[in-house]
């Protein structure tokens, strides 16, 4: 069995899986180039410890096209067509060293509002209109996360609940009673690696006991064209 069946079965039957140094020095070069660690300087990054909005930078195109690495790792899940709908750099710091709770990723970008069913509700964020998607649309999409530094236990990792994916969209009821049911697995990764996961895993991550830098690109691979005149904010 090579890598590729290993990989696929591990997404799912888990929800996750990571490939180690699936990103070549050549991409970690560019990405780094293109979001240096946040500092004091850089004022938004700096107060969020993340951007929205990245496929607005070449490097993240760049990034997202790479046919030798990344973007091979979602083509083995999606099939050839696929395509990046969506990006987001984070960068948790001592200034910006954030909890996220348990929760699936329910959200797209599209480019403007239109009525269709499943869609909805609908939000704006920093320009870019978004809207909570189907499960039949969510299951056809795949995360994947380059790490640009080592993320160890006291970086505040990632944390999954094996699983999860496969149980539709959960209410908070549903969240608690996994959370006590299911031990988490935490997503250490060095450098290069890049770690993924389908939409409707339970995710969540915890403030850095260490904090440092832990950039990482979350690039969102769709499959499938949008109905009733709905359009990907972003296809790249």
């Amino acid at each position: 069995m090579d890598w590729r069946e290993t990989f696929i079965q591990e997404l799912r039957r888990e929800g996750f899986a990571l490939r180690p140094q699936a990103a070549s020095p050549e991409l970690l070069s560019l990405l780094e180039s293109a979001f240096p660690p946040a500092s004091t300087e850089s004022s938004l990054t700096h107060r969020r410890g993340g951007q929205r909005n990245v496929l607005d930078v070449p490097a993240a195109v760049t990034a997202a096209s790479d046919d030798l690495g990344v973007r091979a790792l979602a083509r083995s899940v999606l099939g050839k067509d696929c395509f990046v709908a969506r990006a987001l750099l984070f960068d948790k710091t001592a200034e910006a060293n954030w909890k996220v709770r348990w929760h699936q990723d329910l959200t797209i970008a599209v480019r403007e509002q239109r009525e269709a069913p499943g869609f909805g509700p609908w939000t704006h964020k920093e320009g870019v209109t978004h809207t909570l998607a189907p499960d039949s649309l969510l299951t056809r999409m795949l995360a994947l996360r380059i790490h640009l530094d080592d993320c160890g236990e006291e970086n505040g990792p990632v944390r999954v609940l094996p699983g999860t994916h496969l149980q539709g969209r959960l209410t908070e009821a549903d969240i608690d009673d996994r959370k006590a049911r299911i031990p988490p697995v935490t997503c250490l990764a060095n450098r290069g690696d890049v770690l993924a996961f389908h939409p409707l895993l339970l995710h969540a991550s915890s403030p850095a006991t260490k904090p440092g830098h832990r950039r990482v690109l979350h690039l969102e691979f769709a499959a499938a064209e949008l109905p009733d005149g709905l359009e990907w904010r972003w296809k790249v």
